[in-house]
């Protein structure tokens, strides 16, 4: 469901008032912190990538068949990893996803930060209503 242009020009005035008070914690909630998280995860993927073919290879050459499926196995897990965490990473721009994968501890955080805007919000709306 669309903001109304009322609920957009509060939302836009809200924005400002965080970027006024604190500008280095407005920065972090745009977004920029999950496609560093996500671009870390491929490069990572990539890597375990080439260690599953050094793996493979290993195997092959020392005639050992569970090196060389244990090393597949690693490929396959970390091209998993970055196919998917290239399709979830937001492009420049772009709002990052409501459930984005921060650590567990920055989450627990938002969600209560979230919690009392939606408080203020509905006490504001309740407030409105009533008069």
């Amino acid at each position: 469901m669309p903001l109304s242009e009322h609920e957009q020009r509060m939302l836009e005035q809200m924005e400002r008032a965080l970027y006024a008070e604190d500008p280095k914690f407005a920065s972090a909630l745009e977004g920029s912190g999950l496609r560093t998280y996500t671009r870390r995860r491929v490069y990572q993927a990539v890597a375990g990538f080439l260690v599953g073919i050094a793996l493979l290879m290993a195997g092959m050459v020392a005639k050992q068949v569970w090196l060389s499926v244990v090393g597949f196995l690693v490929m396959l897990g970390c091209a998993v990893l970055a196919v998917t965490g290239w399709r979830k990473a937001p492009k420049p721009g772009e709002q990052p996803a409501a459930g984005a994968p921060h650590t567990r501890r920055q989450g627990r955080q938002k969600r209560s930060m979230m919690d009392r805007i939606e408080q203020r919000w509905q006490r504001r709306r309740d407030e409105q209503g009533g008069q």
